[in-house]
């Protein structure tokens, strides 16, 4: 990171720099956002879901609280200033590939539906797996413009074409 003066510290020199994975910044910042909200969304329906007698629906909600804890520390670390590794885990987690990211989101998120299938569980784990999604969306990469498609396709018909006149000029 740098700090106030636009300097680099010596500390950083060691780790690796985070990767740059293509994503543009309102997509970076919209993963974030599906995060904090999902984290939210987990947050309180893990604490509805823990106001029951049976076991089952409140290790679901146990989970889901922890899943919003890990969403806030990865989303957002700013809201958890109280915790001293706050900075290093959100470090670690934005050199993450996104597919990891996505891959981490939704199985945490589905792991309480297992657990207890309820409408408070299904509700409240949607938007942390959306965030998973768009995470996974993120790794497939850019979507390519029709011009390049079209060059791409006359090239390999070309080819083609290459192709069957060497093989009728062969026959010949």
């Amino acid at each position: 990171m740098s700090s106030l003066g636009g300097e680099t510290s010596s500390g950083d020199a060691s780790s690796p720099p985070p990767q740059d994975d293509g994503m543009m910044w309102w997509y970076r910042w919209l993963c974030r956002l599906a995060g904090v909200m999902g984290g939210i969304s987990c947050a309180i329906s893990g604490l509805f879901n823990c106001i029951t007698i049976h076991p089952l629906n409140i290790a679901a909600g146990v989970w889901m609280m922890l899943n919003a804890f890990i969403l806030f520390l990865c989303e957002a670390p700013f809201c958890c200033q109280f915790i001293e590794f706050a900075n290093t885990i959100a470090d670690k987690a934005d050199r993450l590939r996104p597919w990891h990211k996505a891959i981490f989101y939704c199985v945490m998120a589905v792991f309480p539906i297992v657990i207890s299938l309820t409408l408070t569980t299904l509700l409240g784990n949607a938007i942390a797996f959306s965030t998973g999604v768009l995470y996974g969306l993120s790794a497939l990469g850019k979507k390519g413009d029709a011009i390049s498609y079209a060059r791409i396709q006359q090239q390999k018909q070309q080819a083609d074409e290459e192709k069957l006149t060497g093989t009728l000029e062969g026959e010949l």
